[in-house]
């Protein structure tokens, strides 16, 4: 059973993933000091639902160790698989490589198994990765529409390379140009498609792309 007080956890897990608490707020569409007066001074006096979920899985934790009761609790993103593996989280969701698909919030449907070791030697935290499916073919010949793509969302300084983005209610993955002032360039590999161009505050950066699997 989890005993942890809730706000010293969420400090202790931002601290150890390297995540500032403005950074965790505005994850949850909140302003940049609503996690600290959470953590601060007990407002609110817990997390809403859906902000607990959000926090938790990219924690990469149970979320009862943030407040949710035992019985409604959900799984662990990351779960150790017999040996030295791990099981990364595949989710139900679609990047979409074309129009636009819907970001919804799901439980895991399956896993991907990846070598501990090769994790380490990549530099990634397993507790920071996800699996989804791309959706479309804008990222044509670099992905294509049904591969499965591993997205790592580590808080890291943005630069260019290809990215799962949130943009209003649209999961994304595209190629992002940062070189222009106030804006990021949503780029397509297919040149079919147009660059988008938004305003950085219009583009919430999910995670970079760091590996992909498809059908040959």
């Amino acid at each position: 059973m989890v005993t942890h007080d809730p706000r010293a956890r969420l400090l202790e897990l931002a601290t150890e993933r390297g995540a500032s608490l403005s950074s965790l707020s505005e994850l949850i569409g909140r302003n940049s000091t609503y996690l600290q007066q959470f953590i601060r001074k007990g407002s609110p006096r817990k997390l809403e639902e859906t902000d607990r979920r959000t926090l938790a899985r990219f924690l990469g934790v149970d979320e009862s160790e943030l407040g949710a009761p035992e019985e409604n609790s959900s799984l662990p993103m990351v779960k150790p698989a017999r040996g030295d593996w791990i099981d990364v989280p595949r989710l139900p969701l679609g990047a979409s490589a074309g129009p636009g698909a819907l970001a919804l919030e799901e439980a895991p449907i399956g896993a991907f198994r990846f070598a501990a070791r090769w994790l380490r030697e990549q530099g990634l935290d397993p507790a920071m990765l996800s699996a989804i499916r791309v959706e479309g073919d804008s990222m044509e010949a670099t992905l294509r529409d049904g591969d499965e793509i591993l997205v790592d969302r580590s808080p890291r300084p943005l630069r260019d390379g290809i990215h799962v983005v949130r943009t209003g209610d649209a999961l994304l993955v595209k190629r992002l140009d940062t070189s222009r002032a106030g804006l990021l360039a949503l780029v397509s590999d297919n040149p079919a498609y147009r660059t988008i161009e938004l305003p950085r505050e219009e583009v919430k950066v999910i995670g970079r792309v760091v590996w992909k699997s498809g059908r040959l």
